[in-house]
């Protein structure tokens, strides 16, 4: 027992954007953690799988879908064969009724399908379409695949991310993906509102490079001044300072970063070392920077003789800002994360034990929170509620037969 606070999905809870359709074509990340910022508000975002299903299912951990049920919550599925005629008329009757559409295809593929924008905007002239590739729709790299990590290198992340005297250090996570769908969610809601007042639809361009770019500024200009590459140093800052991590007498990890004058004063009192604040090493930022290793040497030293539940409550008591690192050991009976609801359970028969951590809803609202309605869903579990309805009985019926409809897979072997 973990003590995660245990939710149960209401296939009646109601959100927000309940009553609006988002027809997603997307697959892995960056297209399903955009339509996930949707669902959980209670967007009916309708997954059109291949009959094997989107990609992210096969990122498999012992045999479980992990990361498709913890991104892909709440959302249906329609499994349809668009490599048919009439696997792409079906998704032509579903954009009918749907406020959005998103797809990630290299671009030319979704024209090259049936499904170019101006024919879906011929269908349905309010529809946001959501486009997201890796390096955009024009330039002179858009005719090239694009992942996460070649954008966490082409960006400048990975250059100014580890250390100097090693190798540059791509992001342990789906960072670039995850920045373009969240961004895309950003922009697609000012589209939608744009729709809704009479505006008209629209095509929106969404690159994994840009979104990442973009919050690494201001790295070009900075380079225009100084002429200077910023170099890779680790934890520590080289606009602040003291920032770094620090190791415990037991083996764990505090963060620091006392970015303000006022802090580092706090600081320094509270390791005794108050004669610090009028030491001239130390006294202000740009010296502090200059002699950041023997700063680091003191505070490192003070840490390092005390455990990490030491250190975080001495500092606590101090409203000195550091605080541990976590992993996800710690993270799952963390009373913080616990108690907050980042992290809550949900019943999943394919989980040790019938229940599935996963993160709970980011950000919070008010007056309109989040909803838990379904778990994600299986391939093609929603044929009959969704296809039905856009195509008639007969009409699934016959795209059944065709094999353009595929139903539910069965579940497969660990």
């Amino acid at each position: 027992m973990t003590g995660i606070h245990r939710k149960a999905f209401d296939p009646a809870a109601r959100g927000a954007m309940d009553g609006v359709r988002v027809v997603d074509l997307s697959r892995l990340v960056a297209g399903n953690v955009l339509t996930k910022v949707f669902s959980d508000h209670g967007a009916e975002v309708v997954k059109v799988e291949p009959p094997e299903g989107d990609t992210l299912r096969a990122w498999r951990v012992g045999g479980v879908e992990t990361s498709w049920k913890t991104i892909c919550r709440n959302k249906k599925s329609v499994a349809l064969d668009l490599k048919r005629p009439e696997g792409v008329a079906a998704v032509k009757a579903l954009v009918r009724e749907a406020a959005m559409f998103v797809e990630s295809f290299r671009p030319g593929v979704l024209e090259a399908m049936g499904l170019a924008p101006a024919d879906l905007l011929a269908i349905n002239p309010a529809l946001v379409i959501v486009r997201i590739s890796g390096w955009g729709q024009d330039g002179p790299y858009r005719h090239k695949p694009g992942f996460g990590t070649l954008v966490e290198g082409y960006s400048g992340f990975a250059a100014v991310n580890g250390f100097d005297d090693r190798e540059p250090v791509l992001p342990p996570m789906f960072m670039g993906d995850a920045y373009a769908g969240l961004y895309g969610a950003s922009v697609a809601m000012i589209a939608l509102r744009h729709a809704e007042a009479g505006g008209g639809g629209q095509v929106l361009d969404v690159s994994l490079f840009e979104p990442l770019f973009s919050v690494l500024e201001p790295q070009v200009a900075n380079w225009r001044i100084t002429g200077r590459r910023k170099p890779r140093t680790g934890s520590r800052s080289t606009n602040t300072s003291p920032r770094n991590a620090y190791r415990t007498s037991d083996g764990g990890w505090v963060c620091l970063s006392a970015s303000t004058q006022g802090m580092t004063e706090k600081l320094f009192r509270s390791i005794d070392r108050p004669d610090l604040i009028a030491d001239p090493r130390f006294a202000n930022n740009p010296a502090r920077l200059q002699h950041w290793q023997e700063l680091d040497a003191i505070i490192g030293g003070w840490i390092g003789q005390r455990t990490l539940a030491d250190n975080v409550a001495h500092f606590d008591r101090a409203g000195v800002t550091i605080g541990p690192i976590m992993d996800t050991a710690m993270l799952e009976t963390d009373p913080y994360t616990i108690e907050r609801e980042a992290l809550i359970e949900v019943p999943d028969d394919d989980m040790p034990g019938g229940w599935l951590p996963m993160h709970g809803m980011v950000p919070r609202l008010s007056a309109t929170p989040g909803v838990l309605a379904r778990p994600a869903p299986r391939i093609g579990e929603h044929n009959d509620e969704v296809l039905g309805a856009a195509l008639g009985t007969a009409e699934l019926a016959r795209l059944r037969g065709l094999g353009v409809v595929r139903d539910t897979a069965p579940r497969s072997a660990a």
